[in-house]
């Protein structure tokens, strides 16, 4: 996780700035690093033992993903491209947002389950038992309700640990990125299969 140092307008666009403390991962600028699970650009790199990433957001993003609500010390997910000699586990994630989605319930009593309300046509992309990112982590889907547009997903202590889906709350905006193979489908469907 890292957190956001600063975020200011730069003409049309957002230069956001992300302290990360001890990143193992050495980022150059140009490097593509997910925030949120949205894929940006690094536009400068620095540090060694401490990192900070400059990243310039562009209107569609801010528009599309969750990103232009950030504020100044907000903690954000971070992840780096996968590389070829990289163990990959989970699902594969672009870093293209579908969708910005809205918490709708938190439950907590059985371990933690969340639900998200989401726009239907990203809900036709969402399998039950199939792969979601949310805020870029990659998870399982628990449920779907696609007569009421939401889906449900089951957060591991792991997952709480080390990502920023425990600081969720009911309301909350989040970025999501459906799964690239049920994304394919639903799109020729809806173009080719008339």
């Amino acid at each position: 996780m890292g957190t956001v140092a600063a975020g200011e307008r730069v003409g049309g666009n957002v230069r956001l700035v992300v302290d990360v403390p001890e990143w193992k991962h050495a980022a150059a600028a140009g490097d593509s690093i997910a925030v949120n699970g949205c894929c940006l650009t690094a536009a400068l790199a620095r540090g060694s033992a401490s990192h900070s990433f400059e990243f310039d957001v562009i209107p569609e993003t801010l528009e599309r993903t969750a990103l232009g609500g950030l504020r100044r010390g907000s903690s954000v997910n971070l992840e780096h491209a996968v590389t070829a000699a990289t163990l990959m586990g989970g699902h594969v994630v672009q870093g293209h947002i579908d969708a910005v989605g809205i918490v709708q319930r938190i439950e907590t009593e059985d371990g933690w389950r969340v639900r998200i309300g989401l726009v239907r046509d990203a809900m036709m992309c969402v399998v039950p038992k199939g792969s979601v990112a949310l805020e870029g982590v990659s998870l399982t889907v628990a449920t779907v309700d696609v007569e009421h547009d939401w889906f449900e997903v089951a957060l591991i202590p792991v997952t709480l640990a080390k990502t920023t889906l425990g600081g969720l709350q009911v309301g909350d905006r989040c970025n999501v990125e459906t799964d690239i193979m049920a994304r394919t489908i639903v799109h020729w469907l809806k173009v080719y299969g008339r």
